[in-house]
Order: C-alpha cells, then structure tokens, then sequence
C-alpha cells in the first residue's frame, strides 16, 4: 500500500511538471504570437496613418498657388508700368529665382526629418538665434500683409461707394478710413476661429478668384470699349526698384513652404507641386501684367481695380471678387503670428486669452492701416525689406550652413552666390527707394 502511494505520488508530480512546461511553452507560442502581430501592425501603421492624414497632391497645388497668388495680382501692372515692357523678363527672373530657393527649402528639410516649418530650417542652421531671425522677418512680413488686405479693403470699398460717411464714437469718418474701420468690424469675428482644417478649399476659392480678376479685366478691355490702346514705355530706370520689390512681393510664399512640403503624403513630389505653382503663378501674374499695361499705360494706379469703371458689371464682379479675399485671408495670416504670441503665455490653451491676442493684432494693423494708407508703396518695402529676405537670402545662407559640400567651388556655389548679391542689391535699393516714397507722403 505504501509503495503503491509513494508511486501514485511520483506520477501525480510528473503530471503536474509536464502539463507546467507545456502550459509555459503555449504561453510562450501565444506572446510570440502577440508579439509578431503586433510588430505587424507596427511597420503597416505609418503608411496608413500618413495616408489617412496626409494632404493630397492636388490640395497641396491648391494651397501652393493661393501663397503665391495673393493681393500682387492687383499691383502688378502697376509694377509693369513703373519699370517699362522689358522689365517684364525680371519678372520671369524673379520667378526662375524664387522657385530654385524653394527647392533649396525643401533640401534643408531632407537633412533633417525632424524639421516642420521655416523657423526650424533656421534653427538647424544658426541655432536659436537663426530661429529668432527667422521668425522675425516671416512673422514682421505676414503682419503687413495683412495690414495690405485692410488697406484694399478701404480703396475699393471707396471706389464702389464714394462720397460715403461712417459715425464712430461720436465721430464722423468719411472716405477709405471709414471703410477700413468697417472692414476690420467684419473681419474680426473670423480671426476668433482657430480651426483651419478647410484650408485646401479656401485655397482653391483664392485660386479661383485670381483667375476670375484676370478674365473680368479682359472682359472691361475687350468688350466694354476701354481697348489695348496704350503703348507704354520700353524702359524706365527710375521706376525699377518699385518694379521689382512688387515682383518679388509676389512671390513671398517660402514661409509657408516646408509646411506644405511636411503635410503631404508622399513629400518627394513637393518639387513638382512647387514647379507646378511657379508657372502657374506666373502665368497669371504675366497676364494680369499685360492686360493692365495695355488698357492703362502710364496712369495705371497701385491696384487696377481702381482704374476700372465702376458703372459697368464686369468691373464690378472684379471689385466685389477683390473685396472677398481678404475677409476669408486676414485670419489665416494672422494665425502664425498669433500662435506664436499664445505660445509664450501660461495659460496657451485658454479660449479667452486667445481671443483677446487676435483681437489686439487686429486692432494693430488697422490702426497702421489708417496711418500709412499706401497700398502700393507699403507693397514694395515688404517686397524690397521683407520678401527679399525670406524668398532669396535666407534659403540660400541656410542651404550653405547645412550642406558643407556645397561650399567647394563649383556651378550650384555660383548661382547661390549669384542668387544673394541680386538680392542684396533689390533689397537695399528697393527699401531705400520705398521707404522715401512713404515717407514723403506721410
């Protein structure tokens, strides 16, 4: 009996041993099992993330052409007309030129995965204090653009309804002032919403508007007797600075740049979204820049808007088209500037304080509006100033400091040269010639 116990025993603890082992060796099947599934859906869950998130290539074309296609249309015969028909090739330059330090932008990203926007291309170069002369420059140029949309809004608001009185406070305020105080009353709810998730299709609005703006002017040419009468001028050396400051303005969208290269879901196609842009852009701007001269010559005004007649429906649709714009901008440019100003604060997140920051920005730029109401020679000094450094000498000194194989003598080293003495030279003569001009019609 005791024999038959001790042997119950043995086989009982050999059962127990073997159904352990083969318990530990299950678990171990079903954790590598886990474990494969789950470095499955580790190496699928980027692709389809950046899928689901990414910008298409179309939308990344649409908001490309709305940062390049903005309020310059209006001005550029205006800069054709200061400048003469050959100056007409610098616009082509300018163009040739701003696309090549795009693509320079878009090298400094690959050197680093890390970087998102322009102020980080900056940072990777210089330090913190190549990121604070970033955004300095990129910030100070989207705060007097949007002082720019305050400005249109009061001049063609004007034209449409001359002779018109607005009481404030007490006061009565008559003309372009008024309108740019009314103006600012109806932005201001906008600059409230922080969501921009519909930016692709206010893009393609702006897109559609430039295009709309061209076709009316042509319309008031051809089919309402002004005609492509007016001769102009070959060559004006006197007015080129102004030319090519405005030129350049128009062309300023390297700020926003690297952020649309970072949204996109395959970013090596941002070399074609940007090609794409540049001939467009530039397509549109030559146009624009011929009809006006040739309707206009020499009595073309900062913004042809205000050379059209205003009895006739096609140079009202061009007005109304021009007054849209900057209601649906004015927030969206504001926005990295008032992101940046909420980010140094505490309590970031706060509803209220963020209202109150986007509302003191308005406030700002509508009383520099009324002070400086120059459309045309505020263009300039952004172009001259601001536009020049941001769109040539900045992508060019940031693409030298990151890749060090450049700087060996050779044909890319020449160009970039090239690239940053003609912008040295529009900026410092383009801002001399500008900021006299504002000056002596203060």
């Amino acid at each position: 009996m005791g024999d038959n116990f001790f042997s119950l025993l043995v086989i009982t603890h050999v059962l127990i041993y073997r159904t352990n082992i083969l318990c530990k060796l299950g678990n171990q099947k079903m954790d590598s099992l886990k474990a494969k599934e789950v470095e499955s859906q580790s190496q699928l869950s980027p692709p389809q993330e950046a899928k689901e998130k990414g910008t298409t290539f179309l939308r990344t074309c649409f908001n490309g052409l709305n940062a390049l296609s903005g309020v310059g249309i209006l001005s550029i015969p205006y800069a054709l007309s200061r400048g003469g028909w050959l100056s007409l090739t610098l616009l082509f330059v300018v163009a040739v030129l701003c696309w090549y330090t795009g693509l320079l932008l878009r090298r400094c990203m690959d050197s680093d995965p890390q970087i998102r926007s322009y102020p980080d291309i900056g940072e990777r170069a210089f330090g913190y204090k190549g990121r604070a002369l970033v955004s300095l420059f990129m910030y100070l140029e989207l705060y007097l653009v949007a002082v720019e949309f305050l400005i249109l809004e009061g001049d063609n608001l004007d034209k449409l309804f001359p002779n018109m009185g607005l009481k404030f406070v007490g006061l009565d305020i008559g003309g372009r002032k008024g309108f740019i105080l009314l103006s600012a009353l109806v932005i201001l709810p906008t600059t409230w919403v922080r969501s921009l998730g519909l930016m692709a299709y206010v893009s393609a609005g702006g897109v559609a508007a430039s295009i709309v703006l061209v076709g009316c002017v042509f319309w008031v040419g051809e089919g309402n007797g002004v005609g492509f009468h007016e001769r102009g001028m070959l060559l004006d050396w006197e007015g080129l600075p102004t030319t090519i400051s405005v030129f350049t303005f128009c062309y300023c969208g390297h700020a926003v740049f690297p952020t649309l290269a970072n949204s996109m879901k395959d970013r090596s196609q941002f070399p074609k979204v940007l090609f794409i842009c540049f001939i467009a852009s530039t397509l549109t701007y030559g146009s624009m820049a011929v009809l006006g001269y040739l309707m206009y010559g020499e009595h073309l005004k900062s913004q042809v808007t205000l050379n059209l007649p205003v009895k006739m429906i096609s140079s009202k649709i061009a007005i109304y088209t021009t007054l849209v714009n900057p209601l649906t901008k004015y927030a969206v440019i504001i926005t990295p500037i008032a992101t940046a100003i909420e980010d140094t604060f505490l309590f970031r997140n706060s509803r209220a304080l963020s209202i109150l920051i986007r509302t003191v920005i308005l406030i700002s730029t509508t009383v520099v509006a009324l002070t400086i109401p120059f459309f045309g020679y505020v263009m300039a000094f952004i172009g001259a100033f601001l536009s020049v450094t941001v769109s040539m000498l900045f992508p060019c000194l940031c693409y030298l400091r990151i890749n060090k194989a450049v700087r060996s003598f050779g044909l890319e080293l020449v160009i970039i040269v090239g690239i940053m003495i003609f912008g040295a030279f529009v900026g410092v003569v383009g801002t001399y010639t500008s900021a006299r001009q504002i000056l002596n019609n203060l």
